[in-house]
């Protein structure tokens, strides 16, 4: 449906700050495993947009994605979208016929003959309380044209550390949303260890680190995989973050074992909706 003048945006103003790249590493991500999406070719009368969400006070991040993702889909348009007006307003100059930014929230600002098939929302639901989490996660991911996905992390100020939640809608009907997976991202710069992540990991798994939840119970065995394969250190870390994702994935988790994103520093664990 085409927005209102009454069109008013849901969610709360982040603080904005970002810097230039924070953000490649979610790129590469993407272009590694969601090359299907991007490649989308858009009807004569349709358009469907990658989402940069909450892209803060400068639109470098959202600016990036699209020069990174057009690299497979050269007519790939992209949108970006703030709930904070003088943001949307500095970035309008940079617009062009593929690349647009508007006000709007967790209810996007889509016309009626456009639809989103890949959301990024980086930094954005960290600061709300836990229990306020899947709300706008349900409502991002109803938004997506089936089998279109929503990615929804936490990174570290420069990007060399995430975490994110892997959400898709389901491709067939009742077009569910479903949590398909998370992923673990590290350049190295920092090292190696599973504590690593701890600091930024997602608002729904933050205050999880306790005994008996799904998420403690990963990183207890992650931890594990990662002292028994400490031999590999000496071939390097990249080595060491392979040997230990194996050692998860005989133990019955199903990872991503693709060399392409293991040894880039992906570990993404694949599961559904718990």
């Amino acid at each position: 449906m085409k927005k209102s003048a009454s069109y008013k945006p849901q969610g709360h103003q982040t603080r904005g700050k970002t810097a230039r790249n924070r953000l490649r590493r979610s790129d590469i991500f993407l272009l590694l495993t969601q090359g299907a999406l991007i490649r989308m070719r858009d009807d004569a009368d349709t358009r469907s947009f990658y989402v940069d969400l909450g892209y803060g006070f400068e639109p470098f991040t959202t600016l990036e994605t699209a020069e990174r993702l057009r690299i497979q889909n050269p007519d790939l348009s992209v949108l970006g979208v703030e709930i904070d007006p003088e943001r949307v307003a500095a970035a309008k100059p940079f617009e062009d016929d593929q690349t647009f930014f508007r006000l709007g929230g967790f209810n996007l600002p889509l016309q009626n003959n456009e639809s989103a098939r890949l959301i990024r929302a980086f930094n954005v639901l960290r600061q709300y309380d836990e229990a306020e989490w899947r709300e706008p996660i349900e409502q991002l991911g109803l938004q997506l044209i089936p089998g279109g996905m929503l990615l929804e992390g936490t990174s570290n100020p420069t990007g060399s550390v995430w975490t994110a939640n892997v959400i898709r809608r389901s491709s067939i009907p009742p077009y569910q949303v479903i949590r398909d997976g998370f992923v673990f991202s590290t350049n190295f710069h920092m090292g190696f260890e599973p504590d690593l992540f701890q600091p930024v990991l997602t608002k729904n798994y933050i205050h999880r680190m306790i005994p008996g939840e799904l998420i403690h119970t990963f990183m207890e065995r992650w931890k594990t995989a990662f002292r028994n394969q400490s031999p590999m250190r000496s071939f390097g870390l990249r080595a060491l973050f392979c040997s230990a994702a194996a050692e998860l994935e005989n133990a019955g988790y199903h990872i991503d074992m693709r060399p392409q994103l293991l040894r880039r520093g992906f570990l993404y664990w694949r599961f559904r909706d718990l």
